[in-house]
């Protein structure tokens, strides 16, 4: 099989010739190191020896996807704050009629050429792609954390409006490179981390009010295109795993290993064979001050738990330069065995 045969089967739940294998997205600075070990200048080169079979390609970290006139990101100056807390542009606001009157990203601004060229040039691995739909986060950083958390409460109705604005964005964005890339997708690959190492970060009942109704739409559009749809979400999201699976996410990634109920034998027993699981092979501790042969003995023991729907990954994909490669090269031999 090739990867990409690979990736659509596990996701699928249909018979794979062996567990697939995703390297993740290191830093910059980690591939600096990998490359000096692997003795190469080319990251595609790494990842073919590692037998690395998924590729992320997503337009909206293209520098040249959105091309405002005036230089503009996406989300103005929102996304760039030093801290989740620091207070967004409508951390006072009261009156959802004021939300209408923010500089808006523009559709007709997106140009997709660059991610449909990097598209086209990839092998014959599983493609994961469309915008990253952060919208939680987005949302969270144009009221700043502790407003949006508090207005969930005090006005929802300002919560509401901020996130009709934001999603109705993204799913025009994801509308409009869907039907320009075709079959050059495999899955839409998006992500929303929902969790603490210990809990959600909103509650389950205000996660079922501002957060699914959107959530439900964003996986509708990737099912409605005929590709599978990948949800990353870092941290204990254990209480909402239920709803994902019935919202339609068909793999769940990364799996942080040591966040609360979010190990390999609890999601085995309460979820096994209902959605694949992409991560799992913990980057807190293991891959960082483990030797290889535990790295690989615990790929084993989680292969072992939740295959054959299983992606063996780091359960963070910025893989730091704490990582060591021979690490990286134990887990992915493992995955292959």
């Amino acid at each position: 099989m090739t990867g990409r045969e690979r990736v659509r089967a596990i996701i699928a739940g249909d018979p794979a010739d062996r567990t697939a294998f995703w390297l993740g997205h290191p830093r910059q600075e980690t591939w600096e190191l990998y490359l000096r070990h692997f003795g190469t200048d080319s990251r595609e080169e790494v990842r073919l020896r590692l037998g690395d079979d998924l590729r992320w390609i997503c337009p909206q970290f293209c520098a040249t996807t959105y091309r405002h006139p005036e230089g503009k990101p996406i989300f103005g100056s929102a996304v760039s704050k030093s801290r989740h807390g620091q207070p967004g542009p409508f951390a006072d606001c009261e009156d959802p009629a004021e939300v209408e009157a923010y500089d808006w990203p523009d559709p007709d601004y997106l140009d997709f050429s660059d991610t449909l060229d990097r598209l086209r040039a990839t092998g014959e691995v599983y493609r994961a792609s469309g915008f990253w739909t952060s919208f939680y986060h987005n949302v969270m950083d144009l009221f700043g954390m502790e407003s949006y958390l508090v207005k969930m409460y005090t006005h929802p109705e300002v919560v509401r409006a901020v996130t009709d604005r934001v999603c109705r964005f993204y799913c025009e964005a994801n509308e409009r490179f869907f039907t320009a890339a075709g079959d050059e997708v495999d899955g839409f690959f998006f992500g929303n981390d929902f969790g603490t190492q210990l809990d959600l970060i909103c509650g389950p009942e205000q996660f079922d009010e501002f957060i699914m109704p959107w959530f439900r739409k964003f996986t509708e559009q990737g099912h409605r295109y005929g590709l599978q749809v990948l949800l990353h979400s870092c941290g204990s999201i254990y209480k909402v795993i239920d709803r994902l699976i019935d919202a339609g996410v068909d793999c769940l990634h990364p799996i942080q290993a040591l966040a609360a109920n979010m190990d390999a034998e609890t999601l085995a027993r309460d979820f096994g064979g209902r959605m694949t699981f992409m991560g799992g092979i913990d980057t807190q501790d293991l891959l960082v001050n483990g030797s290889p042969e535990e790295v690989r003995r615990e790929v084993l023991r989680v292969r072992g738990l939740l295959e054959p729907r299983l992606i063996v990954s780091p359960s963070h994909e910025a893989l730091l330069p704490n990582v060591p490669a021979e690490n990286v090269e134990a887990m992915a031999e493992a995955a292959r065995s």
